[in-house]
Formats: structure tokens, sequence, C-alpha cells
């Protein structure tokens, strides 16, 4: 049975049920918290895709969006209540719109304006907060029509919406992020709002509610149309701007769970240069210098080195320099992203660079996120091309072929603090080759807590070898990383060298306390690189322990902890300024 309803400002008109208008506009907050909440993880991640460092991309970004919220919440009090619903409808379609081409405008923005580059950014930021913030109250008016009393009408608006975020968020990390690109993302989320705008317009227009009814068709129309025609061209945008960030051709990307992948190719001098989110990781012109270093000195220096592991290293090089060693019996190697894993052992270009490795029958690749210490020292046997004859019980001669024990490589895609935490078994030889620490999820495997760990898990006369950023050009952030391994019991050996890519780079070597300095001094004068190598020498290493004056000297004394993650500090805001 119809009612007839006098809404101050809204035209008279019959609705069917009021709880049915509840339930349409209780389904909306719920939709539209979902989107409100996605839209936030889509600018933050294309930002942090852009300026890295997440952590204060993410907290800035959403901060200033709830900031925007509030103002906005407040600033609708002054909104007359004369065409509710048209005014609802007029920002589901600006918020579709906004959130639609933010991640496109912002890439570029970032390429044709990068020095202004932030006014950009922050606009979208703050329009969508101020946009999402007058979302909630004017449904709130509306529905207050048609609920009983306050505490019902809040509870119809404001719990769908809190568990639409809820949810925004499980579809966005089990789901969005990994199968779209985040321009797409924002295209199909935009998608939704304007839906419920439709609905929204088309029940109301239904029920006479609708004054501006040619107006708010005209505004969905065009909205459709922008929608569409975005959605449609999305990817070539996408493409074509993100190159502009670029020095050379990309010839690859992919956006994974975790991470976003790019590969570049420069024709003149055959290039590959290869990029996680934004940084650079490698080039296939000066790559055997970083993986050389990384690589020989400690396995040089440890004359039992049957047992290794590589935390990090998905990209299959430091593993390529590893078996090298043919008394190398058990490598494992553990790297978070199983799609960093899957790129390097399928991609061309790579599987040259790392000698396809991980082709080789001797590895496997372990997906499960359980960690055992079963089965990690089984030792593998590959047949050499000859035969070997043996008598048989009958003393007949048999003739088989003839095999060798070669080293057996498990690959696990988990978190690496996660599984040393765990594991219980010792290595020989640790190789850590993880992304410089420019966010805060790296600074976290750059941790004092982290070192203890590793410190369990070496052999007692066993040694560490450390990628550690620049010591020129990042000096603070990786004499931190010095002190901070000290302070999980090791001996620290520094040294570095030019790789034309990066510049001046650096590592660390270390050692158990009980490891003495004499003999680790005694071992690298009798150093010998007894494998083949492209670069290094025993008298590179020799002068790659030569610093400048000073540049080991700090000003500071602290350590990085994971509740004092000062690193990220150092690394991000005192590094790549050289007065």
């Amino acid at each position: 049975m119809g009612i007839t309803i006098t809404a101050d400002g809204i035209s008279i008109g019959k609705i069917g049920k009021p709880r049915f208008a509840t339930l349409l506009l209780a389904l909306s907050m719920f939709m539209t918290g979902a989107c409100g909440l996605i839209s936030e993880y889509v600018l933050s991640t294309v930002s942090t895709y852009i300026l890295g460092n997440s952590i204060e991309q993410f907290s800035v970004i959403i901060a200033l969006m709830m900031l925007m919220m509030g103002l906005a919440a407040y600033a609708q009090r002054y909104i007359s209540d004369e065409n509710l619903v048209e005014k609802f409808i007029l920002i589901e379609c600006f918020i579709a719109l906004i959130g639609g081409f933010a991640p496109i405008a912002i890439y570029a923005a970032f390429g044709f304006m990068e020095n202004h580059f932030a006014l950009v950014q922050y606009f979208f930021v703050c329009s969508m907060g101020a946009l999402v913030g007058m979302e909630i109250p004017l449904v709130l008016r509306i529905n207050e029509k048609y609920s009983k009393t306050l505490g019902i009408n809040m509870a119809s608006i404001y719990s769908p919406d809190y568990i639409g975020s809820f949810v925004g968020a499980i579809v966005w990390v089990f789901f969005l992020i990994k199968t779209f690109p985040l321009t797409e993302i924002s295209f199909l989320v935009a998608g939704i709002n304007f839906v419920i705008a439709f609905i929204t317009f088309a029940y109301f227009m239904k029920h006479g509610l609708v004054k501006a009814k040619f107006v708010s068709l005209i505004i969905i129309g065009l909205t459709a149309v922008g929608l569409f025609y975005g959605y449609m061209h999305n990817r070539v945008w996408d493409k074509n701007l993100e190159q502009r960030l670029y020095e050379d051709k990309i010839v690859f990307s992919e956006t994974t769970k975790y991470q976003r992948l790019v590969m570049t190719y420069r024709k003149d001098i055959n290039e590959y240069r290869f990029y996680i989110n934004g940084h650079l990781q490698f080039s296939s012109v000066d790559e055997a210098i970083y993986h050389e270093q990384l690589i020989h000195p400690v396995m040089s220096m440890i004359p039992d080195h049957k047992r290794v592991l590589i935390l990090g290293g998905g990209d299959g090089m430091a593993l390529r320099e590893v078996l090298k060693y043919k008394d190398v019996e058990s490598v494992t190697l553990v790297d978070l992203d199983p799609a960093m894993v899957n790129f390097c052992s399928t991609n061309p270009i790579l599987k040259k660079l790392n000698k396809n490795l991980f082709a080789d029958s001797r590895v496997r690749v372990l997906k499960s996120n359980a960690i055992t210490s079963g089965g990690l020292t089984r030792p593998v046997y590959q047949e050499t091309g000859k035969m070997k004859t043996n008598k048989g019980k009958y003393k007949e001669i048999k003739e088989k072929p003839e095999t060798q024990n070669v080293a057996r490589v498990d690959v696990y895609n988990v978190d690496a603090d996660k599984f040393i935490g765990e594991i219980s078994e010792k290595w020989n030889v640790v190789i850590v080759d993880f992304p410089d620490p420019n966010a805060i999820e790296l600074v976290k495997l750059y941790s004092k807590e982290f070192f203890l760990k590793l410190n369990r898990v070496l052999a007692e006369n066993g040694m560490v070898s450390i990628q550690s950023t620049s010591p020129y050009h990042a000096k603070e952030a990786y004499l931190c990383i010095k002190r901070t391994i000290e302070a999980a019991g090791f001996n620290t050996i520094p040294y570095h060298d030019n790789v034309p890519s990066f510049g001046d780079w650096g590592w660390l070597l270390a050692s158990k306390k009980q490891l003495a300095s004499s003999n680790l001094e005694k071992r690298i004068s009798n150093l010998e690189i007894e494998v083949e190598t492209n670069y290094l020498t025993a008298e590179v290493f020799q002068r790659a322990r030569i610093f400048g004056k000073n540049w080991l000297t700090s000003k500071y004394s602290d350590v990085n902890t994971l509740m004092y993650p000062i690193l990220l500090q150092r690394y991000t805001k005192e590094s790549w300024e050289i007065d």
C-alpha cells in the first residue's frame, strides 16, 4: 500500500515501501564503502609506484582523505534540503569520474609536469575525500524520511558503509591487485559508483521524487560515456604514460600481488634494465659486477660451502654464481613473490642471464606457505655421460651410467623473515640479496631482530654476504646497516665497487664474533677466486676494501630495529643528495 510523503524541498509523490527505499540506500552505502576504500588504496599504490616509501604514501594519502571527509561532512550542513536525491546522484557521478581517471591523471602529471606533480596528486586525493565525506550525510538526510528514529537511520547507513569497507579491502587484497592494472581497477570501481547513481535515479524518479530529470539524465549520460571511453582506452594510456617514467623502451610490465615489475631495453648498447616499483634492480650490461662481488668473496673465504641460503635473488643471478662451485650440495632460495620467480624462469632475456637455472631438473619451487626442514639436504645425482662397470651377483659384467652428486636447489615463495624465524636448519653461507630499504616492509629485513635470526641459522664458521646500498650516495644508510649487523653479534667487513648503472655500491661480509678478526684477515690476504668470472679477481676485491677518508665515519650511533626503523629515515631522507 503506497503512502504520500512530503519531504521539505522534495517533490511530493508516492513511494512504494519505505523499507525498500532504506534497503536501496543501505545497499548504496555498502557498495560506496567498498569502492571508497579501494579508491584510497589505488591512489596510495599509484603514489608508491611513482615515489616509493609505501608507508609514507599510504599514511599521508589516507590521512588527507580522512581530513577532507571530515571537512566536507561539516560543510554539507550548508547544503539545502532541496533536491537531495539529485545532489546524491551528482556526487556519485563525480566520484565515479574523478576516481576512474585519477591514476591516469597522476601518471600523466608525473610524466609531463614532474615539478608540479604533487599539486595534481593532492587535487585528486582531496577531491575524492571531500566527495566521499558528503556522500554519507546526504544519504542520512534522504533516509531520515523513512526511519522512525535517529538510531535506526544511523544504523541503516553507517553499518553497511563500514561492512562494505571491510569487503572492499578483502576484494582488493585477494583479487583486484593480482588481476587488473591499477588504471583498470579505478574504472571498474568507478563503474560501480555509476551503477549506484543510475539505480538511485531510476528508483526515485519512478516515484516522482526527482525534479531535475533532464539535468540528471544528461549528467548520468555524460558520466557513462566518459567511463566507457576511459575503460576501453585505459591500458593503452597506462602503457604510454608509464613509458614516460623510464628513459628506455618498456618491453615488459606486470603488477603482482607484492610489486610492480618493469623491464626496459636500450637498443644501441643492447641493455636490458629491470625495475621493481620504479627502482632499478640490475642492468644486463653490468650485473656481473654486482653479483660477482656479492657471491664470490664470501664463497672464496669459506672452505666449506656445501649448504647455501639465498634470501631474495628471485632473478636467479645470485644462484647462477653460487652453482659455479662444484662442492655445493644444497641451495635454498627464498623469494616472497612467486610472480618474480615465474617471470625470471620464463622470460627469454632473464633465462639467458640466469643461465635458465630455474628450468634445471635440480630445482624445486615450493609454493606452499608451509616451512619444513625435512628434505633440504637430500643429495641429487646426475648422469655424467660416462659408463661404469660393476660386477653383479653372479660375477657377470654390468654396465650402468656413471652419476655424480650435484647441488639440490629448493625455491620457497615465502617471506624471508618468516622463513628464517621458523626453520631449524643451518647454512654455511647466507646471501642476502634484498632491494634497498626504501619501504617499511623492506626495512624490517635490515633490522637487528632479522640479523639475530640470521645469526641463529648460520653455521659456526659460516659467513653472510649482504647487499647494503651505496656507501657514497646513501652513506648513513650503509653505516646504519653495518651497525645493526654488528649489534646482532657479527663481525663485519665492508667493501664497495663501482657498478656503472648504480654508481658506487656497497656490500658487507659478516661472520660470528667467535671467528676472530685475525682469522678473517688471513683468509682475505690468501683469497683466491677459483671459478670462472667475467669481472672479479682477488686483486679487485682487495681494492674494493679501500674506502675514502671519513666514508666509514658516522655522526650517528643508532641501530635499526622493528620498533625503531630508523633506517627508513636514513635512506629516504638522508640519501642520494650529495652536497
